[in-house]
């Protein structure tokens, strides 16, 4: 049986204060993650990622995917978590969406991110299909995180100058 969770870290040389911009703030969102973001930080409020074809992760997509999500928890600096993938028309819960969970951790002028997506059994249908879910997600999560790490270098480069 695939395990329940797709788990990433990352060390970023930044402060907790820049990540969580970069987590949570829409125009940020749509420089590493997906192409366009209507986040807001208040628990149980509603949002959308939107990825389009072609862009970050839309890749051969001939439509706009635009995702719902509802935020659970947000302590500034310190933790970020949504649900997502959850039925159309449906409001999420732990019985029918996954759960995404940044976790920030401030070490040695840096700070270590960790994203933990679980719930994956609650928006999958059989062990094929989670199985091909924390596929994509892990290559997904590894490729975005990658996005990530270029974009704040290159962000704090800009503050610099």
């Amino acid at each position: 049986m695939a395990a329940d969770s797709v788990e990433r870290e990352i060390l970023i040389e930044a402060s907790p204060e820049v990540v969580w911009g970069v987590i949570t703030e829409p125009e940020q969102i749509g420089r590493w993650f997906s192409d366009a973001a209507e986040v807001d930080t208040s628990p149980g409020t509603d949002g959308t990622l939107t990825w389009m074809p072609g862009g970050r992760g839309g890749g051969d997509k001939e439509f706009d995917a635009i995702v719902p999500i509802r935020v659970v928890d947000a302590e500034p600096f310190r933790r970020f978590s949504f649900r997502w993938n959850h039925p159309e028309g449906a409001g999420p819960d732990e019985n029918n969406s996954a759960l995404v969970e940044f976790s920030l951790i401030e070490e040695a002028n840096c700070t270590r991110l960790r994203v933990i997506e679980s719930g994956i059994d609650a928006v999958t249908h059989d062990e094929e299909g989670k199985a091909r879910y924390i596929e994509d997600h892990e290559q997904g999560w590894e490729r975005h995180f990658g996005e990530m790490l270029d974009y704040v270098s290159s962000k704090l480069r800009g503050a610099t100058r």
